[in-house]
């Protein structure tokens, strides 16, 4: 049973209003100028969802094998109770091929990438995990596996987020400071922070991206910070994400058929939200990616071929960056105030 705690509920929000009644909405129809770097036009968010060694098999003790997002697409099959080999073997191609693929293919092009990492498949391949810090790429929390966790407890989601924290500090040396779940419980996106907190020792959340529904960041209340002095919350920044570009639809229904289809829709988005910043309203893209999906050469080509595309039409107009330094952009000109998504250094409702 799913289990819903009032201290974590964040209202929705259609509109993109601050709970402060006079203040306009600027996350609607005039959207919210982030104010990137250099006068950026769009900052590119490349993500690898490093899962591989984290799936379901019975070899983790689970009841049945891993159907989920591997090269049979909707067709894919499982086994209770046995391995099967075919698909311990795709996830396997992740982690031993694809992912260093995706390495060389990012070094190449002198870009850095945020990693979603799944802490017990990083702690199983502890030298791609090195070898990411040693490249510049973030460290960020994906869960202790790659599963559903959607039927636990408050206690219990307290106990796994733990888990995922310090064994990605222990295997990797960073704790992680922005976190993506996909399957978590509704109370995931408020937990965090307060389990951080709670956590000590200096360590510090700076976002989550746990949310589909915007172009840019934004800042929500938190429910448990209701008690305190305003001068002592801190707030959750949202970096949003999104699922349209992920490489995940080449074994979704419907999704990308060919890598040809799923260049042209990377391009489209990108050409549609540049010159949106162009206009006077820059955005965030995310790029999702997979070791064992977009790390397979065919795939892996087509995204050499929009990073290029990138390079030719964007030029100094786009911003890459790793989520923690979209993050700790925004935090800066933006920093929080209970009630407002983005204040404004000065309150200003212009920014």
């Amino acid at each position: 049973m799913v289990v819903t705690d009032p201290r974590y509920e964040i209202p929705r929000d259609l509109e993109g209003k601050s709970s402060i009644s006079h203040q306009a909405i600027r996350y609607g129809e005039s959207s919210l100028h982030p104010q990137w770097p250099n006068n950026a036009k769009l900052a590119l968010s490349f993500i690898l969802n490093y899962e591989e060694g984290g799936e379901r098999t019975v070899l983790n003790g689970d009841a049945h094998s891993e159907p989920y997002l591997w090269e049979k697409g909707a067709s894919s099959s499982f086994l209770e109770g046995a391995r099967h080999m075919a698909a311990e073997s795709e996830y396997e191609y992740g982690s031993r091929v694809g992912a260093w693929r995706i390495l060389r293919l990012f070094k190449e092009q002198g870009y850095r990438f945020t990693t979603w990492a799944v802490s017990q498949a990083v702690a199983k391949n502890p030298t791609f995990a090195r070898a990411l810090v040693r490249d510049g790429h973030e460290i960020a929390a994906h869960g202790a596996r790659w599963l559903d966790i959607s039927a636990l407890t408050v206690e219990e989601e307290k106990a796994y987020i733990r888990e995922n924290c310090k064994t990605l500090e222990d295997v990797t040396g960073v704790f992680p400071r922005g976190y993506f779940y996909g399957r978590g419980t509704p109370n995931t996106r408020c937990l965090w922070p307060e389990v951080v907190k709670e956590m000590g020792g200096g360590k510090r959340l700076l976002y989550s991206s746990e949310a589909f529904n915007d172009d840019v960041p934004y800042w929500v209340d938190l429910p448990w910070e209701e008690g305190l002095e305003v001068g002592e919350r801190e707030g959750l920044l949202i970096v949003p994400y999104n699922y349209d570009c992920n490489d995940g639809k080449f074994h979704m229904s419907p999704g990308f058929v060919g890598s040809h289809m799923y260049l042209e829709y990377l391009k489209s988005t990108f050409d549609m939200l540049l010159r949106e910043g162009q206009a006077g309203s820059p955005k965030l893209m995310n790029v999702p990616m997979h070791s064992r999906i977009i790390g397979k050469p065919g795939r892996a080509e087509a995204l050499r071929s929009f990073m290029l595309y990138v390079k030719e039409k964007g030029g100094d107009e786009v911003w890459v960056a790793t989520r923690e330094e979209i993050a700790e952009h925004f935090k800066k000109e933006f920093p929080y105030v209970p009630g407002h998504l983005a204040p404004g250094r000065k309150m200003g409702l212009e920014a």
